[in-house]
């Protein structure tokens, strides 16, 4: 299974401890997470399903490339980093 980990930053905001889970594209492993932490979902994708701008993924340190169905594959042994993006002056 693949981990998925959120940022410090994101974390602060909700509840979103790192976790294993299953699933073969990001969207899997997403879906994974907010079974059981449905709150999750509305903060990091809008009304369709897709990233919100504010919210970025990595896949071993490299941004995913799908960003509206999420399809990037995954393996069992990939790192997978939720960030929420930081505004501001």
């Amino acid at each position: 299974m693949a981990r998925i980990e959120f940022t410090p930053n994101l974390r602060r905001h909700i509840a979103s401890p790192p976790a294993e889970v299953p699933g073969a594209t990001v969207r899997q492993a997403l879906d994974a997470v907010f079974a059981g932490n449905p709150r999750l979902r509305a903060y990091l994708l809008d009304e369709h399903g897709r990233l919100r701008k504010h919210v970025t993924v990595f896949i071993n340190g490299k941004a995913i490339a799908d960003r509206v169905g999420l399809t990037d594959a995954l393996t069992a042994e990939d790192e997978v980093i939720v960030f929420q993006a930081l505004s501001g002056g």
